[in-house]
């Protein structure tokens, strides 16, 4: 088991003025950390990854698909051929920074609705795109781990059982599913059981309060999570990921409109100790 933590908390864009960050996680004791992919080049991100190696640490990456022009299951070959090459970016940009796994709900555009959950067309075209992708990230030795999301947010992908389904579609051996227990509190019937269901492609986790808060200071059964994911023979990055009010776009996009946690420290020192004492109890 590795430890990140997702620097979205302080950032869309991480850039130099984000490395003393990478020096108080080490200092908490994390293994590694998760690089925002919105913007930027890969040689940008070299220099990043330069940074987080400097500092001792691993990483990964998340990315989105940021609109229709960039969409796996549109009709409109253009748009998915936009998915493709924005997949292409943050693959390029996962293999300048070292990323181990390309995670995030690359299936859709965030907050876009049919009004009907996902078409058979639709998961054919996305199923398509994916396979471009994850034959790509072979290349660079790059796990992608495709997120669902809850209902709010999305709707071809809520569900671990429909991610497990899609991503054995896909069928890359580089292509897995992301757990996520905030979005997993919301959607299903059995936030804990979902997991062995879908336990053998899940290939990334964010460990994620009710709240998106502290892992620890909510309702979140981490002990039951862990025992689930161990017992599924899950072994790879449990990753923080927590919104705060700092980032007046992201808080919005995330639909945090009130404080949270009293510091980001708390977030993830607490967060940390949440994970490793649930993970030890679980074994």
């Amino acid at each position: 088991m590795k430890t990140g933590f997702n620097l979205l908390l302080w950032t869309t864009h991480v850039t130099s003025e984000h490395f003393p960050l990478l020096e108080s996680l080490k200092t908490a004791g994390y293994d590694g950390v998760e690089i925002p992919l919105f913007e930027g080049t890969s040689e940008h991100f070299l220099s990043v990854g330069e940074a987080i190696r400097q500092a001792g640490l691993a990483c990964t990456s998340v990315t989105v698909l940021p609109d229709e022009a960039h969409n796996a299951i549109s009709p409109d070959p253009e748009s998915r051929q936009g998915a493709v090459d924005h997949l292409t970016w943050a693959i390029e940009c996962s293999e300048a920074l070292g990323s181990e796994v390309l995670c995030g709900p690359f299936h859709q555009p965030l907050a876009v609705f049919s009004g009907e959950g996902p078409s058979e067309e639709e998961l054919a075209f996305g199923i398509e795109v994916h396979q471009k992708a994850a034959d790509r990230a072979a290349q660079s030795n790059l796990t992608l781990a495709l997120e669902p999301l809850n209902r709010f947010e999305c709707y071809v992908l809520n569900t671990m059982v429909a991610t497990r389904d899609y991503v054995q579609r896909v069928d890359r051996p580089n292509f897995g599913a992301l757990y996520d227990s905030f979005h997993a509190n919301i959607e299903e019937q059995d936030p804990i059981g979902c997991i062995a269901l879908a336990g053998g492609v899940i290939k990334h986790v964010h460990i994620s309060e009710n709240d998106r808060g502290t892992p620890g200071m909510g309702h979140i059964d981490f002990e039951a999570t862990m025992k689930m994911l161990r017992t599924t023979g899950y072994d790879g990055w449990l990753t923080i990921e927590a919104f705060g009010k700092s980032l007046p776009a992201l808080a919005a996009a995330t639909k945090v409109w009130r404080e949270f946690f009293p510091s980001e420290e708390e977030v993830y020192t607490v967060g940390l100790e949440t994970m490793k004492a649930t993970w030890a109890a679980a074994e």
